[in-house]
């Protein structure tokens, strides 16, 4: 799993970079491989609209929409799965016609 760096981390290499140091440069100085310091560059220009693409907040957005998804189905199969477990021996609810 890549390793997490804080968004004020990010920002200042960002920073650092657009004031005109060079990226690679940069990237060795602060300890962090050129190719992540690359994405951050992209999705900067993505978030601030320079470049076509999702902004980090939709894609947030979109991570917690998937996984608040994925606990409901999970939640649904338990129900249903509980449902024809404790169905087998079902009898028509009262009033209603066999």
């Amino acid at each position: 799993m890549p390793r997490a760096y804080p968004a004020e981390f990010r920002a200042r290499a960002i920073a650092l970079v657009r004031a005109g140091r060079e990226q690679k440069q940069t990237s060795v100085d602060l300890g962090i491989h050129p190719v992540t310091s690359s994405k951050w560059l992209r999705q900067d220009d993505i978030d601030n609209g320079q470049r076509p693409g999702r902004v980090s907040e939709e894609s947030a957005e979109l991570r917690t929409a998937r996984r608040r998804i994925r606990e409901l189905e999970t939640e649904l199969e338990i129900v249903r799965k509980a449902d024809r477990f404790l169905g087998q021996d079902k009898r028509a609810p009262k009033g209603s016609t066999p």
